[in-house]
């Protein structure tokens, strides 16, 4: 045996049960020790782990290697249970330790899903560990690149729109010279020849769109969010910021970054269409508890963009904000201004797989929302009615020339004024103008 290999996995199982984690490792570490014809004596994970390198090692004289798969994934689903969540972070940082203590047994070792609570303690086990997470020499090892694509899936390819492939599986970055794709979805187009949100629909945790919900992030922060290597980082239970998670999750990715003295800060996004449609379609479900509702919302909406249907489309509105629980308004802490309308209207526009551009900039200032449709273009200004006395929303979008840009394509462009009470919460006026 030239270089014995211990593999941990922890993608699996059920870690938001008290105790499961630890009996989980056990279970894999009995199951490696029986492949390898050995016995230990010791009843902990670490001891058991450390007493397996050591005897592993004396079998080689090349040292051994050791792989940890997805190491931080008991902490995040467990997060619902603090107490049982900070007994995983907790019992993972004593597996940690074990790989520092037996340093010298171990040839190598590649441990995938570390996030930086793993290395900021004096104690910590892991700060001997490069992090290549950000690093460009190693920017397509977690996913497939076009070079892929080209080489090794071109005969499954024919009949593929490789664009629409690009627009709906593409994008992850992690500061390389390309973005990659979705290895899931892709092996899910070839077989199924559709394109559908494959990754989102299985690999997307429940506790993330309730999570977002209750900490009141809107579809509009999540096209603008932004955060040091720091911050993309802070993943522990209590205190996981909201930037990290979803980086950590896929569901934004690296869009650009500044250098500001010694610190680099990222902006992100989303990474294609696949997670812009989905992740807005959960927010949306959040707000909106009716499915009925939601599925027949999804038809209507798009044939009354599509027929100019000013009359219908306000009705529509009225009757997504009076769906919307009354709890939410009342635990929403900014519902008397207009971003949270223009927010509201956001999700629900994205969740219905419409392009939509938010704050998208003008010859006198920034839209609200512009709705570029096939049929045509609908420039959206939103305002609360206690400060329309400041002007109209409509008459705002025509002084602002939000819609000049998009005159001349041959399609009618709509000028959309909403105003909102918030008292009623609900829409009190609507202005709405075609100007080619």
């Amino acid at each position: 045996m030239q270089h014995p290999v211990i593999r941990l996995s922890f993608g699996y199982g059920h870690s938001h049960d008290p105790g499961y984690v630890h009996m989980h490792v056990l279970e894999q570490l009995a199951d490696i020790a029986e492949a390898a014809g050995v016995e230990s004596p010791r009843e902990t994970g670490p001891g058991r782990l450390a007493d397996l390198i050591r005897r592993l090692h004396r079998r080689s004289a090349h040292g051994m290697d050791v792989l940890v798969d997805e190491r931080d994934e008991p902490i995040p689903v467990a997060l619902e249970e603090p107490e049982v969540a900070r007994a995983n972070r907790d019992f993972l940082r004593g597996l940690d330790a074990v790989f520092t203590e037996c340093d010298e047994e171990i040839r190598f070792t590649f441990i995938t899903g570390v996030s930086k609570f793993s290395k900021v303690s004096l104690f910590s086990g892991l700060n001997n560990l490069e992090d290549i997470t950000l690093d460009p020499l190693y920017s397509s090892i977690c996913g497939y690149t076009e070079a892929d694509l080209d080489e090794v899936f071109a005969p499954e390819m024919r009949g593929l729109d490789r664009e629409e492939i690009r627009r709906w599986y593409n994008g992850y970055s992690w500061l390389g010279g390309e973005c990659v794709y979705n290895q899931f979805d892709i092996l899910l187009l070839l077989k199924k020849r559709a394109f559908k949100p494959y990754w989102v629909e299985t690999c997307t945790p429940k506790f993330l769109p309730e999570l977002l919900f209750r900490r009141r992030v809107s579809s509009l922060d999540l096209e603008r969010m932004a955060g040091d290597e720091e911050l993309l980082s802070k993943f522990d239970v209590g205190e996981v910021g909201t930037e990290a998670l979803l980086f950590k999750t896929g569901h934004l990715t690296i869009t650009g970054k500044e250098r500001s003295g010694w610190k680099t800060r990222y902006q992100l996004g989303y990474p294609n269409l696949e997670v812009r449609l989905a992740l807005n379609a959960r927010l949306h479900s959040e707000m909106v508890p009716e499915e009925s509702w939601r599925v027949a919302d999804h038809t209507k909406l798009g044939n009354l963009l599509a027929a100019g249907d000013l009359a219908g489309l306000k009705a529509k509105l009225r009757a997504v904000f009076a769906s919307i629980p009354s709890d939410w308004h009342r635990w929403n802490r900014i519902a008397r201004y207009e971003g949270y309308y223009a927010a509201v209207v956001h999700a629900w526009f994205t969740a219905q797989e419409l392009d939509v551009v938010a704050e998208d900039s003008g010859s006198g200032g920034r839209a609200d929302m512009v709705v570029p449709h096939p049929n045509a273009v609908y420039v959206f200004g939103f305002k609360v009615a206690e400060t329309a006395r400041q002007g109209t929303a409509l008459a705002q979008i025509k002084a602002g020339g939000y819609a000049e840009k998009h005159l001349g394509q041959g399609r009618p462009v709509y000028l959309v004024g909403v105003e909102f009470g918030s008292e009623c919460r609900n829409v009190e006026r609507f202005d709405s103008e075609r100007i080619q």
